[in-house]
């Protein structure tokens, strides 16, 4: 087990991954919440945590299936006990190596690719995971223009790969994506840079 399954096991034992919902909540909920989807899909999270996204977007009624991956089996635990609908499933696997014959509309990732360091061999699976069409929603709050969340390099002491706006936009688009960038802010949090800068979502869709 390496030392970010570690460090999430720990977590999720802790109770950090509701906190972690709370925490990433507001401004994952305002863009998904937006999303206009008329298509049955079939969707992935990946860093799933305890789940949360999974069960909201397994409510959605186009949605056909929902699955959740991620390398922390105690937050895998988690999500699993949470379970709302038959459409729901769960694995502990990293990405880069998840052997699945699945292929999806939508796949969603927040505050999870980062941890793949260098992020592009994980970036090229989302690539094979999606239908021709789909779409990759990834949301980071780690990036260096967002300069007050670099520091958590050193507060986690785990491997992170830190890359500016640009940076991530540029990799998205040597994978093959077509992409776009969107910021989602919280005007109401106590947190300076969430109110200033937020969440950056790099929106890749596969032509």
């Amino acid at each position: 087990m390496d030392k970010t399954s570690k460090l999430f096991d720990v977590w999720a034992k802790s109770g950090r991954s509701e906190d972690m919902e709370k925490g990433h909540g507001t401004t994952v909920n305002q863009f998904l919440d937006k999303l206009s989807i008329k298509e049955n899909f079939r969707f992935l999270d990946i860093g799933c945590g305890n789940g949360w996204v999974v069960r909201k977007m397994s409510q959605h009624p186009s949605c056909i299936k929902a699955i959740g991956i991620d390398k922390s089996r105690m937050m895998v635990k988690n999500a699993k006990s949470k379970i709302l609908s038959e459409k729901e499933n769960y694995f502990v696997t990293e990405l880069e190596t998840w052997k699945t014959k699945e292929k999806f509309d939508i796949i969603f990732s927040m505050e999870s690719l980062y941890y793949s360091v260098p992020m592009e061999p994980a970036l090229e699976k989302v690539f094979k995971l999606l239908k021709k069409g789909g779409i990759f929603y990834c949301g980071t709050d780690f990036y260096s223009d967002n300069t007050l969340t670099t520091r958590w390099i050193k507060d986690m002491n785990v491997p992170m790969d830190l890359r500016s706006e640009k940076e991530w936009k540029k990799m998205f688009k040597e994978i093959g994506f077509s992409t776009r960038i969107k910021h989602v802010t919280d005007p109401k949090n106590k947190s300076k840079w969430k109110r200033e800068f937020g969440t950056l979502f790099v929106i890749g869709r596969k032509p």
